[in-house]
């Protein structure tokens, strides 16, 4: 996948993962048959919003308006590439899944 995500992709979860607020970790994590990933705070918010229904420019106008800042599609766009290269997410329009 290139840096630069189209403003109209739909990120959506992984088949093979679940998310969820896991109390015992007091953070979100994603499930998988093999394990688990505890998520730090602001990857929980960008997951959290991976419904295969928002755009990223949705995503990215929500998580601003939701914490009151601006300037956050670089590091959106950059934790989506890294969630599609590990399998967490796939893509609903804009961009080619790999799989």
């Amino acid at each position: 996948m290139n840096a630069k995500v189209p403003a109209d992709a739909r990120p959506r979860l992984g088949r093979l993962f679940r998310f969820q607020w896991e109390p015992a970790q007091k953070a979100y994590v994603l499930l998988y048959p093999e394990g688990m990933v505890k998520l730090n705070l602001s990857a929980g918010e960008i997951l959290q919003r991976c419904d295969g229904k928002r755009s990223v420019a949705e995503m990215v106008a929500n998580l601003e308006q939701s914490f009151a800042t601006t300037g956050l599609r670089g590091d959106i766009e950059a934790f989506l590439a890294m969630a599609e290269e590990k399998g967490w997410v796939n893509w609903n329009g804009g961009v080619e899944s790999a799989s």
